[in-house]
């Protein structure tokens, strides 16, 4: 009991420290205090190198905060401050939010059975196994349901099928997400957007709405608003003072590992410095950190096309980047990363350029990556044989050898994303991720 005092006493330390030194912009009005990137030692030529890369892959709005100050706020083409765009599967992080508000309350527990507020026979699963799913399934991503349907977004009972018990499989599906809003609605009698006002906006100062479209309900907002949502996660919950969200055992579990077949996801939220993660569409576990160039505290919201908000609680950091589909770049995650380099070489004095050659744990290299025609990949270890996957897990390559170098070609290869799958003659395997562009 007196450790359990006293870690909370750490705790909350801790969250009033990082309070104290977080600026808060006000409610109303578009006022927002600054920080000028010169006294963070970023040279302009560097955050210019950022801004043509954004630029160049279709960004749209890019902000970036430090102790809750804007140092980046830049638009690209026609967009504005006052301009909305969509969150995407970023918005997926607002429902995990207003699900642990609607926990606080009372209205529901995470434990609940799905079926409680959505009513018996919501999937075509058997009672039984039905009976299985809860709010936690849905929200960690594990209610079991069949992700491989032809429209993994639809809501109707026949199209969620059983596959797994649920809490035996982590599978990318949108629709038992999505199916959350209503849950939230039947538990708390509010809509989706009226909740989300009364609740988060209202309190923090954001805009934007639920917009359904087709089985989805997509988040728009402008990109000072992303922002705002992703500072009020560094603080904890906490708004300049007003503790929104206080259930903290919710908060914390949200925010970390949820379950163990994918390390790097919470509730709905993705996570860095793990020792492996999953991707969607694939039952593959990858070794190694989500984000290799980002902190390992990162904590992230992703959506299709590059909408992605970043919280990085040792920095003091939050950034945003909205926009369309950057070229050769369809899983969101890569392009987060590529980000995480640009930021990581804004301080003058720095290594100058970008590393073509990324080492990972010391063992192997891809190179050049993104490639074009031909890929190396080098260790310190002995290869046994050498794969190259597709985005559904199937080797589409193969290349048996016993060297500690190979020369790929891959300029037959379709633009986009592969996994690299290496196999050493001491019997351990590597993967790593490739782009073709």
């Amino acid at each position: 009991m007196r450790n359990l005092l006293a870690a909370f006493i750490v705790l909350l330390f801790s969250t009033n420290a990082r309070s104290q030194s977080l600026y808060f912009p006000p409610i109303t009005g578009n006022t927002w205090d600054t920080i000028s990137p010169l006294s963070l030692n970023w040279c302009q030529d560097r955050i210019d190198s950022l801004y043509t890369y954004l630029d160049t892959n279709n960004t749209k709005a890019f902000i970036l905060l430090k102790d809750g100050k804007i140092v980046l706020e830049k638009y690209f083409g026609t967009q504005t401050q006052s301009s909305v765009w969509q969150w995407a599967s970023a918005g997926k992080t607002l429902t995990s939010f207003l699900v642990g508000i609607a926990q606080q309350e009372g209205h529901l527990s995470i434990t609940d059975t799905t079926s409680k507020y959505l009513g018996q026979g919501w999937t075509s699963c058997t009672p039984a196994q039905e009976e299985k799913i809860t709010i936690r399934n849905q929200l960690t991503m594990t209610t079991g349901l069949d992700d491989g349907v032809p429209d993994n977004h639809c809501t109707l009972d026949s199209c969620l099928l059983y596959l797994a018990d649920a809490g035996t499989r982590w599978a990318y599906h949108n629709a038992p997400y999505t199916l959350l809003d209503n849950v939230i609605n039947n538990a708390t009698g509010f809509t989706m957007n009226a909740y989300a006002t009364q609740k988060l906006k209202t309190p923090i100062g954001m805009t934007g709405a639920f917009v359904p479209i087709n089985y989805d309900n997509v988040y728009f907002s402008n990109a000072r608003s992303m922002a705002r949502f992703g500072l009020l996660i560094l603080n904890n919950g906490n708004w300049d003072g007003n503790q929104i969200m206080t259930d903290t055992a919710y908060f914390n579990q949200m925010i970390n590992t949820s379950q163990m077949l994918n390390k790097s996801y919470g509730y709905l939220w993705w996570l860095n410095g793990k020792a492996s993660y999953m991707l969607p569409q694939l039952q593959l576990v990858i070794p190694g950190y989500l984000c290799p160039h980002a902190p390992a505290d990162m904590i992230a919201a992703l959506g299709k096309d590059g909408q992605f908000i970043n919280v990085i609680p040792s920095m003091n950091m939050v950034w945003i980047r909205m926009g369309e589909s950057p070229d050769s770049l369809p899983v969101p995650y890569l392009m987060d990363d590529v980000i995480w380099q640009y930021i990581n070489n804004l301080t003058c004095g720095g290594p100058t350029g970008l590393s073509e050659q990324t080492m990972i744990d010391n063992s192997v290299s891809l190179y050049p990556n993104p490639t074009g025609n031909e890929l190396n990949i080098n260790s310190n270890k002995l290869f046994n044989k050498v794969e190259i996957l597709n985005m559904q897990g199937q080797v589409i390559r193969l290349l048996n050898t016993d060297n500690r170098v190979v020369t790929l070609s891959v300029s037959e290869l379709p633009k986009g994303f592969y996994f690299v799958k290496t196999y050493f003659t001491d019997g351990s395997v590597w993967t790593g991720k490739m782009v073709r562009q």
